[in-house]
């Protein structure tokens, strides 16, 4: 089945695969752009979790200023080596993230780093709401499992949804481009401030 260039294209703009990526995942898919699409998640996923590992001794510093000069950001991003710090990809994801940041407002990089005293006040709370009080316990903690897992995605980076395109999440976003570039990709530390 020939593939056409402006389907290789479409999707080349799209997840930033290279073009002999997207070239076999249009194969394998029949030539669905769909089904394309989400062999390249997968794909991506799969490099990102080998080289989620290695270690991350470059970067840059990136900072976003909002229009209104009240809101900005300051964003460590870490990637292998010099070389993938300098590209027009790397330094456009970090723009992105800073500006993800200032929108959404995450207090914590991870679920892993909300402190425990925070989990347990946040629990007590959802243990408390009336709407659960008369369930079975086993219930409620089903019910409070989920409002911690909507806690964690409204509150910690990695967790959220990207705000320039929410069918993906901050880390599948990072995913994407560890595949695109080869190297591991680490947000390190953020800041936001707002005036």
């Amino acid at each position: 089945m020939a593939i056409s260039l402006e389907k290789i294209q479409k999707l080349r703009e799209q997840t930033l695969a290279s073009i002999n990526e997207v070239k076999r995942a249009l194969d394998e898919a029949k030539g669905d752009e769909e089904q394309a699409l989400l062999v390249l998640r997968k794909r991506g996923k799969i490099v990102a979790d080998k080289k989620s590992s290695r270690e991350t001794k470059a970067g840059i510093i990136s900072s976003y200023l909002h229009a209104n000069g009240r809101i900005g950001v300051l964003l460590e991003l870490k990637c292998e080596t010099d070389f993938v710090a300098k590209t027009t990809e790397f330094q456009s994801l970090a723009r992105d993230l800073a500006m993800h940041i200032a929108a959404m407002r995450p207090s914590y990089l991870k679920p892993e780093d909300v402190p425990a005293d925070v989990l347990e006040a946040e629990k007590k709370v959802y243990a408390e709401q009336g709407d659960i009080a008369n369930k079975p316990p086993q219930v409620q903690q089903t019910i409070i499992d989920g409002r911690l897992k909507k806690y964690y995605d409204e509150n910690c980076l990695l967790s959220q949804s990207f705000v320039k395109d929410d069918s993906k999440t901050v880390s599948d976003l990072i995913s994407e481009y560890i595949a695109k570039v080869g190297e591991n990709i680490e947000v390190g530390k953020f800041a936001r401030y707002e005036i």
